[in-house]
């Protein structure tokens, strides 16, 4: 493995996956999505909102876009907290103001609103005035929290300890099988979930560290590893396109030893295609996948800068402002596209937006338009 490359694939893990922390849960497996208050909530939080620098990054490091369904802009960050843009400012909110953790890997919105961040010690419900708390006393266990929230209003959670569902006021354990593996490989954590994803027809789909991808469909579930057609056992991001296929980004094997497998592979729901012509998407780690409205494919290819697929072919781009140094050394870690259709990408290195061309910094003073 080269320098560069081995040098981003241990930063980005760094980075998403800190150290796990763990406690005690009783199982709930027919858990609903009830959410009735549970605790005393946190104090208001106190505006954080930030003197514009046009020098200063919104943070190092943009792990996480969520665009509400205000049009608000959320960016979660590695030691920074949750950070909003809401057109004209931004505001900071961290443990000073009640969130249970300043990294925050995991956002989504539930129908009433609530804005939900997971983080490494647990996860925050955020009402727009305060903040609730679940945290190991509430079933929870692991870090490197990502949130869905699915279309029957359940609110899950995926950590290196596995997936957990919210259930009335704590979350319980929803136990994934696992598939027939004599010896499994795996990235940082067996069992991990790297992102959960829902289809349109419903089912949830996990993306898992040394079982491959996981499809639940309320009842059932079905396992796609290696042996099927996937790059790897271990499963970083999944998502859907316009015509119904499956993306999987999937990264190398470190343990019990390196394995240089990954790369993307696509599921039109009976056979797997991959893209072996395509450097970086082959035997490469591939930690972000994205789809537009458009119907395009975003990929995250490490060390080699954004990979857009139209349906035709692969367009590489990976000019950042002159600073090549930033794609050769690190990843792109999270990708949005906004209700205006205004491309963001969450470097390690900081916030950038896609021009067409180039990828252009975003400090805190912009440019946002």
């Amino acid at each position: 493995m080269k320098y560069s490359t081995l040098f981003a694939s241990i930063l980005l893990l760094l980075v998403i996956t800190c150290a796990a922390s763990s406690c005690k849960t009783q199982e709930k497996p027919n858990a609903s999505a009830a959410q009735p208050p549970r605790q005393e909530p946190s104090p208001a939080p106190s505006t954080h909102s930030t003197q514009p620098n046009d020098t200063a990054p919104i943070s190092e490091y943009i792990v996480e876009i969520f665009e509400d369904k205000q049009g608000n802009l959320w960016f979660g960050t590695v030691t920074d907290g949750v950070v909003r843009y809401d057109g004209k400012e931004l505001t900071y909110f961290s443990t000073k103001d009640g969130l249970v953790d300043n990294t925050v890997p995991g956002i989504a919105q539930d129908a009433a609103g609530n804005m939900w961040f997971g983080t490494h010690a647990g996860v925050s419900r955020f009402n727009g005035k305060t903040f609730t708390n679940f945290t190991e006393s509430d079933g929870l266990r692991g870090s490197g929290c990502k949130m869905l929230v699915d279309r029957k209003g359940n609110i899950w959670a995926g950590t290196t300890e596995g997936a957990f569902r919210l259930d009335g006021d704590s979350f319980a354990e929803f136990k994934l099988p696992n598939p027939v593996m004599a010896y499994p490989s795996y990235k940082m954590k067996l069992g991990k979930i790297w992102s959960l994803t829902e289809d349109r027809k419903g089912n949830i789909w996990f993306a898992r560290d040394g079982f491959g991808a996981c499809k639940y469909d309320g009842k059932t579930f079905t396992h796609f590893t290696p042996k099927d057609g996937l790059r790897s056992n271990n499963v970083s991001r999944i998502v859907e396109d316009n015509q119904g296929n499956m993306w999987f980004a999937c990264i190398t094997s470190d343990f019990p030893e390196y394995i240089q497998e990954g790369g993307v592979s696509r599921y039109d729901g009976k056979t797997f295609t991959h893209f072996p012509d395509v450097k970086g998407l082959t035997k490469s780690d591939v930690y972000s996948l994205y789809k537009t409205n458009m119907g395009d494919v975003w990929i995250g290819a490490l060390g080699l800068g954004g990979y857009r697929y139209d349906g035709e072919q692969f367009d590489l781009f990976k000019a950042i402002d002159g600073k090549y140094d930033l794609i050769k050394y690190f990843a792109i870690q999270s990708i949005l596209e906004d209700r205006k259709g205004r491309m963001w990408f969450g470097f390690s290195g900081g916030l950038y937006r896609f021009d067409g061309t180039t990828f252009r910094q975003v400090t805190q003073a912009g440019p946002w338009n």
